[in-house]
């Protein structure tokens, strides 16, 4: 069985696709974002995934891959387009190479036209394809910079991606209009720019008019993707909590384990966000824990010093996750959510004030 996730960066409208094999856990990552690392890695590990390549549909001019700082982190391998340019790969993909992940794989089939470099990844079964910035749902790429060229893009879309059965189903590396997948039929119908009876000249007289802006980040974002996302001082970003191990969920939560917060105890604020009855009842509470209820926090955050990292306390972990969210619009930096809340931490035997044995 397929698992399949459809990511998205808001900043630059880039969807990432994770594909893993449920029986061996192998996934891969399709057009990683470098901001979106962490929550990518996170989603890995809830999901019990071993990232085994990051791969490129082309070199793109309006965000930094992830894939140099993904290695780094988990090990994974970087495959890109064998004409992309790009150095430091682990493997430069030709015209139907196959990427293996467990008992699943992707074909590689070169599409040039938004860049020389381009390629659509194919599944082993043709039923998904994820086309980059080749095929839009329902549009194209730009073919005016990177090498690109709007006959070869034609013949890409017109030869390759709709050889491909009627029913496979298209995903593209970006939608700046909330559509998130197509199909080859769909494309070949509806398509306003490559469908129906439309001959390489209309299609390339409609290109060479367009007259786009360059992407505002494409003097950053392509020399870096030509490294395959290495920082130019080849020092990963420092933007980790340093006070203490912590562990980003995909939620977009920092937590704490207790046996770490009983170690920090004395180097943290802890905020228990439950009821005053909770507080004193049967699971009783951590020691020097200053209780702010859930429905007080937003008008007792100036009661909080700004220079000792926050943990936040519940019952379970739920409420005290949303009290992450309220310190941290409020400004609070080092702010961390016990996992587990109480329970989890009565579970441990960690010492608490208060509650039954």
């Amino acid at each position: 069985m397929l698992i399949f996730r459809q990511l998205f960066d808001p900043q630059s409208s880039t969807f990432t696709y994770l594909l893993g094999d449920e029986a061996s856990r192998d996934a891969v990552l399709i057009d990683p974002v470098f901001d979106q690392a962490r929550r990518d890695a996170a989603l890995l590990a809830e999901l019990g995934l071993a990232l085994r390549w990051t791969l490129e549909t082309h070199i793109h001019a309006d965000h930094v891959t992830a894939a140099w700082m993904l290695r780094e982190r988990l090990g994974s391998r970087i495959g890109v387009g064998a004409a992309s340019g790009a150095e430091g790969a682990d493997l430069y993909l030709e015209d139907g190479a196959q990427i293996a992940f467990g008992t699943r794989y992707l074909r590689a089939m070169a599409t040039p036209g938004h860049t020389s470099g381009c390629v659509t990844l194919v599944l082993d079964d043709a039923t998904m394809a994820f086309t980059g910035d080749c095929l839009l749902v329902r549009g194209s790429g730009r073919t005016d910079f990177q090498g690109g060229s709007a006959a070869m893009m034609y013949r890409s879309v017109r030869e390759r991606i709709f050889a491909l059965p009627e029913s496979c189903l298209l995903y593209p590396a970006h939608d700046y209009r909330g559509l998130t997948v197509t199909s080859v039929g769909e494309e070949q119908r509806f398509n306003p720019r490559l469908g129906g009876e439309i001959a390489v000249g209309d299609f390339c007289g409609y290109m060479d008019n367009l007259k786009l802006a360059h992407p505002k980040l494409m003097d950053v974002a392509v020399p870096a993707n030509l490294r395959c996302g290495r920082p130019a001082q080849e020092t990963l970003r420092g933007d980790d909590p340093d006070w203490a191990p912590l562990t980003f969920s995909f939620a977009g939560i920092w937590e704490i384990a207790p046996q770490v917060l009983e170690e920090q105890t004395a180097n943290v604020q802890v905020v228990d966000v439950r009821e005053p009855a909770e507080f004193a009842g049967p699971l009783g509470h951590i020691r020097a824990a200053k209780l702010i209820p859930l429905g007080e926090l937003q008008m007792r955050v100036a009661e909080l010093g700004r220079d000792l990292p926050i943990v936040t306390v519940c019952r379970a972990g739920s409420r005290s996750a949303q009290a992450f969210n309220i310190l941290r619009q409020a400004g609070f930096s080092q702010v961390a959510n016990l996992a587990g809340g109480m329970l989890r931490w009565r579970a441990e035997g960690l010492p608490v004030d208060g509650g039954s044995s």
